[in-house]
């Protein structure tokens, strides 16, 4: 019995040993498919942040406003506490009467936090490059979903623009203006074709200057200052400014779309921000949606869409190189 017993004290670890080698290889051998299977994770964002998105009007040193405008969404000011023409009290959301769907936010936290979205956004504008260069005044074009760059002039729009979405719901446009944005007075933004997930954004390298009567369309993000000449509308989009003031005069803006752009959250759609854990920022283009009631593109339109693609994605490469 004691040879017995000191045989099973030798045999019993060892088998201890062995299973518990059984069970480690067991379990790399579940959890190594899985790891492959299942990379690091992807979040995706919209390219405005939730607070920046709830804002219509928002400056960084003033909002200068002559009675009466509309605004549909938030009014702020931050990190400057002058608002006119608004009722407004410092680090207090205070409601106005031309202001429906929100309401006026002098340093508030709300204010605060977009501003920093709206540095992050003009940013995350940046990465998508250059694209195709257009002539300084756009007037008479009709533009396909993409991204441009849209030279300095005496004015960038003398007249009416056509946006065509080619009847892709989440189209969208990016206008990256090295310095300022001006149109002429009674200049038309037609957005057409496209649906609720539609974006168009007008990055702005200094300062925006829509003239009198003006019917624009979509976001302005400007690094400066963004000038509303009397009775100009921005009836689906926002005026955003980085570092300088916003000044209305008679204007209507609003962050809520009507009729066929209703849902778009204010052009605010077409990209998104995806992040990785330790991995890089990138700015996507959201797959293709057809607008509800309208015909899936034939092949051939498919094809130049996807080569129009590929270009932007190369124009990006380069951009980053360089």
């Amino acid at each position: 019995m004691k040879n017995l017993s000191a045989g099973l004290s030798q045999i019993l670890p060892k088998m201890n040993v062995v299973t518990q080698m059984k069970s480690k290889f067991l379990m790399l051998s579940v959890v190594a498919p899985l790891a492959l299977a299942c990379p690091a994770l992807v979040s995706a964002a919209p390219l405005l942040g939730s607070d920046l998105a709830s804002f219509t009007v928002l400056g960084a040193s003033t909002v200068t406003n002559v009675p009466t405008s509309t605004i549909v969404g938030n009014v702020g000011v931050e990190p400057g506490t002058s608002i006119t023409g608004f009722l407004s009290s410092p680090g207090v959301a205070v409601s106005d009467p031309q202001v429906t769907s929100g309401l006026v936010h002098a340093t508030t936290a709300v204010a605060q936090s977009a501003q920093a979205q709206l540095t992050i956004a003009r940013t995350n504008l940046a990465l998508l490059g250059a694209g195709v260069l257009l002539p300084a005044d756009l007037v008479g074009l009709t533009i396909f979903p993409g991204v441009y760059t849209v030279p300095a002039g005496t004015t960038n729009l003398s007249g009416a623009l056509t946006l065509d979405g080619q009847g892709n719901a989440d189209a969208f446009w990016v206008f990256q203006m090295p310095s300022t944005l001006i149109t002429s007075p009674n200049s038309v933004v037609n957005v057409i074709n496209t649906g609720s997930g539609a974006g168009v954004f007008w990055n702005v390298g200094s300062s925006a200057t829509i003239d009198v009567n003006t019917a624009f369309l979509g976001n302005i993000l400007a690094l400066a200052s963004i000038t509303m000449n009397t009775s100009a509308t921005d009836l689906c989009g926002r005026a955003l400014a980085d570092t300088g003031a916003v000044t209305l005069d008679h204007n209507s803006l609003s962050g809520i779309c009507t009729g066929d752009l209703a849902g778009s959250g204010g052009l605010s759609g077409g990209l998104d921000v995806t992040t990785t854990p330790g991995g890089p920022t990138e700015v996507v283009f959201l797959p293709y949606a057809p607008v509800p009631g309208t015909t899936v593109p034939e092949p051939s339109t498919m094809i130049l869409l996807g080569a129009g693609l590929a270009g932007l994605a190369v124009l990006r490469k380069r951009f980053k190189k360089a």
